[in-house]
């Protein structure tokens, strides 16, 4: 699941193809038939779930959804508005993207079926990233609930380690396991093509929102608060603490600059040998486990009793707060075949439905799921703290910020580790607002 987050894109790309768009018509005309097409990121097994999640209702419904993936989305997508080549319903794995595209004008708003069960389901926060000039455009689909710390429960047991409840605790259980067996506890990968340097950032924001709350989080999103500013500083310092330091990072792959060299699913491998203790990741890493094998050469149980458990990452202070990702519908199109499916993907039906698929690992901030149909109970845990009304949640800081700080950011992590000097790199980082 992870794919949808990585193939994040250049909206300053379609900001600057709106004048040529601006010379098509707005619109392409209306099918006569029940067709409908969809746009996304997710390709191969993980295409192949997103179409099952909404296959029995479209059958039942008479109308044939089309999927197409496509990797390189949030590049192509500028490319479909500038030649008015529009899906009807395009999926975004990120808001600032969606943001951009909503402001070129082609997007159409929710009709009021659809805007009544967006309103209904989800929370404030989730309708706030599909509104612009307080019209709501966007229906959220599925969800990630990131800042899960993975270990195993018998490794944990052999050690005699407990679960930590504050960050304080989590760094003196990382000094005083990595003191009892002699060996680094963290596992970390960066790597991920041209996407690399994510994982980096989605825990660096983990932490500014625990530590910092959701006020400055937001000023830091919108670059009110500068990556230069003592909370994204601190936070930097704070995380340096485990990333730099080759006494507690990286298990199973070698010294500190390894962590640009491994894949972020790789982590899984030693962490379910047993050559890892601890690894920071989203929900979506469960389903990385599949490949990797125990000590004795058996494939992972992901149970709280079994060979790898998760357990999310302890407040730096303040209110317990979630920091997550996702994807979102919107619509080229008003058809209203086309405004059946929107409607349908807003519903709670389509939300179980879509936690249902075989095989794969969805949650959703859906307020209408029916949980209990969640076999997994971490990811059951995760989709209640998602719902849950007194969770703060936040959307990947780097996902909601303009494409070009994101790159820059990505880059900036994999300089970072990589040993250039800490106060150079958030400088870099900060630069690329002017870029905008």
């Amino acid at each position: 699941m992870a794919k949808r987050y990585l193939t994040l894109g250049l909206a300053g790309l379609i900001v600057a193809t709106m004048g040529l768009a601006a010379c098509t018509p707005d619109t392409p005309p209306a099918k006569d038939n029940l067709v409908v097409t969809i746009y996304g990121t997710p390709t191969g097994s993980e295409g192949a779930q997103w179409e099952a999640s909404w296959q029995a209702w479209a059958a039942a419904n008479e109308i044939t959804i089309q999927y197409t993936g496509d990797r390189d989305f949030t590049t192509n997508i500028s490319t479909k508005i500038q030649g008015n080549d529009l899906p009807d319903i395009a999926v975004f794995p990120q808001p600032g993207l969606m943001k951009a595209v909503i402001e070129d004008g082609k997007v159409k708003p929710l009709d009021a079926v659809t805007l009544g069960s967006v309103t209904q389901n989800f929370s404030a926060d989730w309708q706030s990233y599909g509104t612009v000039e307080g019209e709501q455009y966007a229906v959220p689909l599925d969800a990630s609930a990131k800042g899960y710390i993975w270990y195993s429960p018998k490794k944990f047991a052999e050690l005699n380690a407990t679960i930590p409840t504050t960050w304080a605790e989590l760094m003196t259980l990382t000094d005083t396991l990595a003191t009892q067996t002699g060996a680094p506890v963290w596992c970390a990968g960066f790597n991920s093509g041209d996407a690399s340097g994510w994982p980096g950032t989605d825990q660096l924001a983990e932490y500014v929102l625990s530590a910092s709350g959701g006020a400055v989080y937001d000023q830091w999103v919108d670059g009110t608060v500068k990556f230069t500013d003592k909370p994204i500083a601190d936070a930097f310092t704070a995380m340096g603490k485990i990333l730099l330091d080759p006494k507690y990072v990286n298990a199973g792959f070698g010294d500190v600059a390894s962590i640009n060299s491994t894949s972020f699913g790789d982590v899984t491998i030693p962490l379910a040998s047993g050559q890892c203790l601890m690894t920071n990741q989203a929900t979506f890493l469960a389903g990385f486990f599949a490949d990797a094998k125990t000590a004795d050469g058996e494939t992972p149980v992901v149970a709280e009793d079994g060979d790898i458990w998760a357990f999310m990452m302890p407040p730096v202070a303040g209110t317990p707060s979630v920091m997550g990702g996702g994807d979102f519908a919107v619509a080229f199109s008003d058809d209203p075949a086309v405004a059946k499916v929107m409607a349908y993907l807003a519903s709670g039906d389509y939300a179980t439905s879509l936690i249902t698929v075989d095989g794969a690992s969805f949650i959703t901030a859906n307020k209408g799921v029916d949980i209990s149909k969640q076999s997994d109970p971490l990811l059951a845990q995760a989709m209640e703290v998602l719902i849950s009304p007194t969770t703060i949640f936040r959307f990947g800081a780097g996902d909601a910020m303009p494409s070009v700080v994101q790159q820059a950011w990505w880059k900036g992590m994999v300089n970072w580790i990589n040993g250039v000097d800490q106060a150079e790199v958030l400088e870099q980082i900060q630069a690329a607002w002017a870029d905008i």
